[in-house]
């Protein structure tokens, strides 16, 4: 049963400029730089005839290439921090991109999805970090400038079933053209 999740890729200069980032938590697991990904529509465990659905509903996907722009660096779960994550500027076209897959997806018999859209780049996951330990790494990047990119395609890729879901696989590309 494949795992799957819809993404953009991240170009080579945006992959070696955030993993330079890593380090300097205690109790963090840091993401792999060739794993680093915009999550668009996590999917989850599907069986094969789903997952050919999955794969045709999103080929008929067909929207402009677009910019996809950083904006520093933050955490996810407030005070319990669990995760350090490189922030995405919410441009109409990325919204409007994660808003069709959505529509898609629900059309063929997946469930919504139930949070929000937060476009980011995981960069470590958080158990034991302080949240101290954590202020501090957010604190001392504060000036954190990743390159921007054109956004060209987007992919679906399957996980293994594990913590942290790594190594992830393209599966296909769809281009936007």
């Amino acid at each position: 049963m494949p795992r799957l999740f819809a993404a953009l890729s991240l170009p080579v200069a945006v992959t070696a400029t955030l993993s330079e980032a890593r380090g300097g938590v205690p109790g963090a697991r840091w993401i792999e730089p060739g794993d680093y990904h915009v999550t668009l529509r996590f999917i989850g465990d599907i069986d094969a005839d789903v997952a050919r659905d999955v794969a045709e509903a999103l080929a008929g996907v067909r929207r402009a290439p677009f910019a996809v722009e950083f904006d520093g660096f933050g955490s996810f779960g407030g005070d319990r921090p669990r995760a350090i994550v490189a922030r995405i500027k919410r441009y109409q076209p990325l919204v409007e991109l994660q808003g069709e897959l959505e529509r898609r997806l629900r059309r063929i018999g997946l469930a919504p999805e139930t949070r929000n859209f937060t476009p980011h780049v995981t960069l470590a996951r958080l158990r034991a970090a302080s949240p101290v330990a954590v202020a501090h790494y957010l604190g001392a990047r504060g000036g954190f400038a990743a390159p921007t990119f054109e956004a060209e395609a987007f992919s679906l890729f399957s996980s293994r079933d594990s913590v942290g879901g790594g190594p992830y696989v393209v599966e296909v590309d769809y281009p936007l053209v």
